[in-house]
């Protein structure tokens, strides 16, 4: 299975998810593979990976190199980079199929894996949609805020064009509700509107959301496995049961 996690909004936990997710899928024992697709490169730094002087993502999209001279081997999980020279793919890429790199590239190795998961950018350009051309579902990250709701919408017309023109069998997973503090009433009242609007556009909203914690935070600054090192935390359980009923759900 081939997952985007998206949203063009930032801020709502997508990078963090992606690297829960896939840790979390990995410890299970599934074979799993993360693409950075976005050139911020913060996924990839989290985890360690190389990104300098190495093929990244940004060669592959270029068709300079194979998937496989640019996947690296780590402890949380295999991972194809990125970094900042990500961010001229967006002119670069003007060409006829421009769309499909991604999936083409894929090809070759996209049965060695159970799940690949791909990190997209807060935007809904040309990368992302190469990332949803070449995926089988997306997960929609967000956060309990009226902005962040009202992004879901504009993403999901995105996924309709995806699906129009490039990829008819694409679908939206769920959406996933991250930093929700259940005591808050605001929260809640945005978790209805959230649960409303994934009924508007047919999708779902997960039973299980993300509670905030710093503790995400310092993993990703310390470079560590949240799973390995913060067992107890809620925001590990939080995780633990969502990946849990992610896969109840396929």
């Amino acid at each position: 299975m081939i997952l985007s996690v998206a949203n063009q909004k930032g801020g709502v936990a997508k990078t963090t998810s992606t690297l829960a997710i896939a840790s979390n899928l990995k410890k299970k024992g599934y074979k799993a593979l993360v693409i950075d697709m976005d050139p911020q490169g913060n996924l990839s730094e989290s985890v360690n990976a190389n990104q300098i002087e190495v093929p990244t993502i940004y060669e592959l999209l270029k068709q300079e190199v194979t998937a496989n001279e640019t996947i690296q081997k780590l402890d949380f999980f295999d991972i194809i980079p990125s970094n900042i020279m990500l961010a001229g793919a967006e002119q670069e890429l003007s060409f006829t199929g421009k769309e499909y790199r991604l999936k083409e590239s894929l090809e070759n190795i996209k049965s060695l894996y159970d799940y690949i998961i791909i990190d997209t950018p807060p935007s809904l350009g040309i990368l992302t949609i190469n990332a949803f051309t070449a995926s089988d579902e997306v997960l929609i990250p967000t956060t309990p805020g009226i902005f962040a709701v009202n992004g879901i919408e504009q993403l999901n017309n995105t996924i309709n064009n995806v699906k129009k023109y490039c990829n008819k069998d694409l679908k939206i997973n769920g959406i996933l509700i991250t930093r929700f503090n259940p005591r808050v009433n605001i929260n809640k009242s945005i978790k209805t509107l959230t649960e409303q609007l994934a009924n508007h556009i047919g999708s779902k909203v997960y039973n299980t959301y993300i509670r905030n914690s710093v503790i995400i935070e310092e993993s990703q600054a310390n470079k560590i496995n949240l799973f390995d090192n913060y067992k107890s935390a809620t925001v590990t359980e939080d995780y633990n049961s969502f990946v849990k009923e992610f896969l109840n759900k396929l």
